[in-house]
C-alpha cells in the first residue's frame, strides 16, 4: 500500500531513507514548549493552531531545521477525535491533520523528513475502559488518514502508556499506508510504562507488530531513559529512538520549568546513540537550542552495533490458573454452589471509632447473615475507609465482609495496591463500582480521580487472581478475589447498561447486585435481554417513611421509584410513622416475591440504619424461600 497523493512536493530526504542507512539522526523537539514560549495559553488547542495560527506553527518547525533537526513531527499530537472533541472540534479531524502535515512539509522545504504525530486518545480501552479496540483504530484512522493527505512520509506514534492503545494506532496506520512508523512508548522512573509494562515486554511486541522502529519518549529525561532505550533495542532487534523530556520539571512561580540545558542533553545524546538509539530528540522542555547541541554530538559519533538479546515472544499475559471460585471465600463457595445468600449494608463510620459498627455487625452474623456489605461513609466527611472498616470488622465481628469498592478518586496503581494489601489483610469479596461525581463537601479544594472504571478493574482483578499485575507482570501467587459489579436494571440508557454489563460480565465479574429495587418487571425485562446467567444479589430497601420515598424517587440517581409505591406510602403515613415503616417492608417482600426466580441472594440496605428491620424482613423472607 501506499499513502494517497497530496499534491505536495515530495521531500528529497524521506524517513524511509533514514531508517535504512543505518546511521544516527537528530529529531526535533518539543512543539508544545515552543509555543507555549510564544505566547500561547496552554487552555487552547494547540493543534487547531494550524488553521488559525499557521504562521506560528510553520515558523517552530522551521526553527527546528535550522538547528539541525532531521526529522519534523507534525503539530498534530492531539489531533484525534476523542480529544478534539473536548474543544468541539472533532468534525475537523482530517482538516487539521491535513493542514499540520503540510505545515511540516512547506517547512521542511526538503531538507527534512516529516511524521505525522499520533498521541494517545486520551480515555481508556479495553481492557481498561468501555472503547472496544476496533473504536479506537476507527478513531486513530481519521487522523492518519488526514496526514497521508497532508503528505507525511511516515508516522510517530508517541508517549504511548498502554500497549493495546499503541497497537491500535499502529493497526490503524497499517490499514491504510506501508509508510514506516516510529512507536514510541513512555516510561516512568523505573523504567516501565506507567502501566507496568517492561521494555523487554513493549520490545518484544513491536517487533511482532511489524514496526520499524521502536522508541520511548516523554515523561522522564535522558539518564533515566538510558537503560531502558538500550533494554528496548536488544529485545526488539529494532532501530531505536529515544526522545526525552529536558530533565524532570521544577515548580518556579507556578510554572514548570525543565532545567536541563541544551548542553546536558547534547552529551546524552551521544551517550543514547551508544546504548543503541539512532534517532535521537526531545521532548517537553526541549527547544530549537537543546536540538542544535544534540545535532553537534550526534554529527560526531555513530550508533554502536547493538547485541540483540534473544527476541523473547510477547508477554504470555495469561498467568496460572485462577484459584477456583468455591476455594476463594465463604461467600464465593455458597455461589459457586447455587446457595442463596444474604448480605445487610452498613456505612463506614465517621472518624476513627469501631465500637458500635463492630456491635452490629456482630449481631448480623448471630441473625445468620452471609456477609455485611461494607460501603463508605459520606464523602466530603472525614470516616474511615471501606477497605480498612471490612478488614477491622473480618477480625472482630466474626462475619465475612464484602467491600463496595469505588473506582473514583484512586488511579490504577493505588487499586492494585488497595487490591493486594486487601488480599493481604484476608479479604476477598468486591462489589466494583466506577463512582459518581459528588460534591465534595467541607473539602472544597479536592478533586475526584477516575483512572479506570469498574470495567478496567474488573479486568485488573481477572488479572491478579492469574498473578499478573497490569502490565502482564509476575506478582507471585494469584490474588483469590471474588468480582461483584453493579447492575442498574432501571437505567435511562438501557442500551448503554446492557453493553457496559455485558463487557463487565465478559471481563470475569462473578455476581451482580442491582441497584435498589421497586419494579420487579424492570430487573426481569434487563435480565432477558442481557443474556447471562451471572449470579445476581437483588437490593431490597424497605421504606421508612413516605419523605424516605419521594427522596429516593426524586434525588437518588439509579433509583426509580414508582408513582404508585409512593402513592402506598403517603397513605400508609397517614396511619401515623409505625404504619409507614410497616408498608415499606411490606413492599420490600413483594419485590423480593417478584423476583425470587431470577435472583441468587439479597441485599438489605436501610435508609435509616435500623438494623432490626433488616432481621425482620430476612426472617419473612426465610419463610417465603420455606
Amino acid at each position: 500500500m501506499a499513502g494517497p497523493e497530496s499534491g505536495v512536493r515530495a521531500v528529497s530526504v524521506t524517513l524511509l531513507e533514514l531508517i535504512g542507512d543505518g546511521r544516527a539522526h537528530v529529531v526535533d523537539g518539543a512543539m508544545g514548549t515552543m509555543l507555549y514560549g510564544k505566547g500561547v495559553f496552554v487552555n487552547v488547542c494547540y493543534d487547531e493552531l494550524n488553521l488559525s495560527t499557521p504562521e506560528m506553527v510553520r515558523e517552530v518547525h522551521e526553527e527546528y531545521v535550522h538547528a539541525g533537526a532531521e526529522i519534523l513531527e507534525t503539530n498534530t499530537f492531539g489531533a484525534n477525535p476523542v480529544k478534539l472533541s473536548g474543544f468541539g472540534l472533532e468534525e475537523r479531524t482530517e482538516v487539521i491533520n491535513r493542514a499540520g502535515a503540510e505545515l511540516a512539509r512547506e517547512a521542511a522545504a526538503g531538507r527534512a523528513a516529516v511524521a505525522g504525530a499520533m498521541g494517545p486518545l486520551g480515555i481508556r480501552i479495553e481492557p481498561w475502559g468501555a472503547t472496544a479496540f476496533e473504536e479506537a483504530v476507527a478513531f486513530f484512522r481519521r487522523q492518519a488518514r488526514g496526514l497521508l493527505d497532508g503528505g507525511v512520509d511516515g508516522f510517530c506514534l508517541e508517549t504511548f502508556s498502554d500497549l493495546s492503545e499503541l497497537e491500535a494506532a499502529f493497526r490503524a496506520v497499517r490499514s491504510l499506508t506501508d509508510l514506516p512508523v516510529l512507536a514510541q512508548v513512555t516510561i516512568g522512573e523505573n523504567g516501565a510504562t506507567p502501566g507496568g509494562t517492561t521494555m523487554e515486554a513493549a520490545g518484544a511486541a513491536m517487533a511482532e507488530w511489524g514496526v520499524e522502529v521502536a522508541g520511548i519518549n516523554c515523561s522522564v529525561g535522558p539518564a533515566i531513559m538510558l537503560d531502558a532505550v538500550e533494554r528496548l533495542a536488544a529485545s526488539s532487534g529494532l532501530p531505536a529512538s529515544a526522545q526525552p523530556n529536558a530533565g524532570l520539571p521544577r515548580v518556579v512561580e507556578n510554572r514548570q520549568i525543565y532545567m536541563a540545558s541544551p548542553e546536558y542533553m547534547g552529551q546524552y545524546a551521544r551517550r543514547l546513540i551508544a546504548a543503541g538509539a539512532r534517532f535521537v530528540g526531545g521532548c517537553c522542555g526541549t527547544t530549537a537550542a537543546h536540538v542544535r547541541r544534540i545535532r553537534d554530538h550526534v554529527a560526531s559519533v555513530q550508533p554502536a552495533r547493538v547485541r540483540v538479546a534473544a527476541r523473547a515472544e510477547p508477554a504470555d499475559r495469561r498467568g496460572r490458573p485462577a484459584v477456583p471460585l468455591a476455594d476463594r471465600s465463604t461467600w464465593g463457595r455458597k455461589l459457586a454452589a447455587g446457595q442463596f445468600v444474604t448480605t445487610v449494608q452498613v456505612a463506614a463510620p465517621r472518624g476513627w471509632r469501631m465500637e458500635e459498627i463492630t456491635r452490629r455487625a456482630r449481631s448480623l452474623a448471630r441473625g445468620g447473615v452471609d456477609a455485611v456489605f461494607v460501603v463508605g461513609g459520606t464523602r466530603g466527611q472525614a470516616h474511615i475507609d471501606a477497605l480498612t472498616t471490612a478488614m477491622l470488622l473480618g477480625a472482630r465481628a466474626g462475619i465475612e465482609p464484602l467491600v463496595r469498592y469505588v473506582c473514583r478518586d484512586r488511579d490504577m496503581h493505588g487499586m492494585i495496591s488497595d487490591l493486594l494489601g486487601a488480599s493481604a489483610a484476608g479479604i476477598r469479596n468486591l462489589q466494583i463500582v466506577s463512582g459518581e461525581s459528588t460534591d465534595l463537601g467541607p473539602y472544597a479544594d479536592s478533586t475526584a480521580i477516575s483512572d479506570i472504571d469498574s470495567i478496567g478493574l474488573v479486568n485488573v482483578v481477572h488479572r491478579l487472581n492469574r498473578g499478573l499485575d497490569a502490565g502482564g507482570n509476575d506478582i507471585g501467587a494469584p490474588t483469590e478475589l471474588v468480582a461483584g459489579v453493579g447492575l442498574d436494571h432501571a437505567a435511562i440508557d438501557q442500551a448503554l447498561e446492557l453493553s457496559r454489563f455485558g463487557w463487565k460480565v465478559n471481563a470475569g465479574a462473578d455476581f451482580a447486585v442491582t441497584r435498589p429495587l421497586f419494579d420487579p418487571g424492570r430487573l426481569e425485562d434487563f435480565l432477558a435481554r442481557a443474556g447471562t446467567d451471572i449470579p445476581v444479589i437483588a437490593t431490597l430497601l424497605p421504606l421508612s417513611s413516605l419523605h424516605n420515598a419521594e427522596f429516593m424517587a426524586n434525588e437518588v440517581p439509579g433509583v426509580e421509584v414508582p408513582e404508585r409505591i409512593v402513592q402506598r406510602m403517603r397513605a400508609a403515613e397517614r396511619s401515623g410513622p409505625a404504619h409507614a415503616r410497616a408498608e415499606g417492608l411490606a413492599i420490600a417482600r413483594e419485590m423480593y416475591a417478584g423476583v425470587r426466580h431470577l435472583v441468587r441472594g439479597v441485599r438489605i440496605r436501610l435508609p435509616d440504619g435500623d438494623l432490626s428491620r433488616a432481621s425482620e424482613l430476612l426472617r419473612s423472607l426465610e419463610v417465603e424461600r420455606g
